[in-house]
This record gives C-alpha cells, structure tokens and sequence, in this order.
C-alpha cells in the first residue's frame, strides 16, 4: 500500500511540474509577443509624428526650391505610401523611400543658403533628424526583439506551445536597399 502512494505522488507531482511548466511557458510567449508588439507601436508612433512633419517641410521649401520640384514630389509620394502601408514589410519600404527622401531634400538644401537660415525649416530639419535617430533605435529594439521571439516559438519545447497557440514568426523591420545609398552633398 505504501508503494502504491509513493506512485501516487510521484505521478501527481509530475503531472503538477508538468502543468506548471506549461503555464510558464505559455506566458512567457504571450509576454515575449506583447513586448513585440509594443517594440512596432513604438516605431509606429515615431513614423506617424515623421509623417505629420512632412507637409511643413514641404511648405516650407516649396517657397525656395522652385527647382527642386521633383526632390519634394518624392516625398509626397513617400508619404502617400507611408499612409497606406499596412503591413511591416510595407511599412519598412515606405520608411525606405521616407528616409531617403529626406535625405536628398535636405542635402538639396544645402545648395540654398536662404532655406538653410530659415528658423522653421532649421526647426523642423532638427526635429526630422531626432525622429530619424529614434525611428533607427527603435528599428534595432525591435528587431531585438523579433529575433528572441522567433528563437523561442522555433526552440523545442516551446514549439509545441507556439503551434498550439498558432504564433507564427515574425518580420524583422528591415532597411530597404535604396536606403543604405548615400546622398551626395555639395555645397556651393
């Protein structure tokens, strides 16, 4: 009879360390998706203030650049494709095409030294330049995180769980190729 308690207990404790561990793991997949989630809220929000900054930008070169038409259209059309980018893969290329925009515009604008002693447009290239800084800190918190997430849901056991709960990998946000070419500056 004593023996039959000792397995009794034993199965019991297993099944009780068994049922923890599956709790453990479930949360910490559910908290390592959140975290995901808030990283890309993060780079939302920097994109959404980037993009509310543009037409100010625009507005205030428009009266300079009158040869420059093209430099500005590209942003316009970066920020069109930025507003109806739903996904991350399409908010990344749309950041792409934002970020060398604004690259070429204000390399541009070196070449008009009344644009570049205008106190709004000097504003407003400061404040462009710090979300530029946060979107790319954020980008690499992000992707920090994406790559920890998609490690776990892919590791054994915690495949098991992340199939059972149907956690699919995610995308890194990645630089688009026409990013990483450089904008020549001259100055005159």
């Amino acid at each position: 009879m004593a023996i039959l308690m000792v397995v009794f207990y034993v199965v019991v404790l297993a099944a009780l360390t068994a049922i923890v561990y599956a709790i453990t793991v479930f949360n910490s997949l559910v908290r390592l998706r959140n975290e995901n989630d808030r990283a890309w809220s993060n780079i939302d929000v920097l994109l959404k203030q980037r993009h509310d900054e543009l037409p100010n930008v625009i507005e205030t070169c428009k009266g300079y650049m009158k040869y420059e038409q093209e430099t500005l259209q590209k942003i316009v059309k970066a920020r069109t494709a930025s507003a109806s980018a739903i996904s991350i893969a399409e908010k990344a290329q749309a950041d792409g095409m934002t970020t060398v925009a604004v690259n070429k515009l204000f390399a541009v604008a070196e070449g008009y030294p009344e644009l570049r002693a205008n106190p709004t447009f000097l504003r407003l290239q400061g404040r462009i330049s710090e979300l530029e800084e946060k979107i790319a800190d954020r980008r690499e918190f992000y992707n920090s995180d994406v790559a920890l997430y998609n490690t776990r849901i892919a590791s054994f056991p915690e495949v098991l769980f992340a199939n059972l709960m149907a956690m699919k990998t995610r995308d890194y946000f990645r630089v688009q190729v026409d990013e990483e070419q450089t904008v020549a500056t001259k100055f005159t």
